[in-house]
């Protein structure tokens, strides 16, 4: 992922209802149909690595 852009899930294709994630400090995730209105959840690597493995 490049630091600082946010970036939707591949599989999400043209749809609206999905998260975004980008890495600064820490990986933040945010809910894309809302964009910049949306809460930020912010995370280690390790926790977001945690987070991406329990979903699938």
């Amino acid at each position: 992922m490049t630091p600082g852009k946010w970036r939707k899930p591949s599989r999400s294709g043209n749809g609206g209802n999905c998260v975004e994630a980008r890495i600064a400090s820490l990986v933040e995730v945010r809910d894309s149909k809302l964009g910049d209105a949306s809460p930020i959840l912010s995370m280690s690597a390790e926790d977001f690595g945690a987070l991406l493995n329990a979903a699938r």
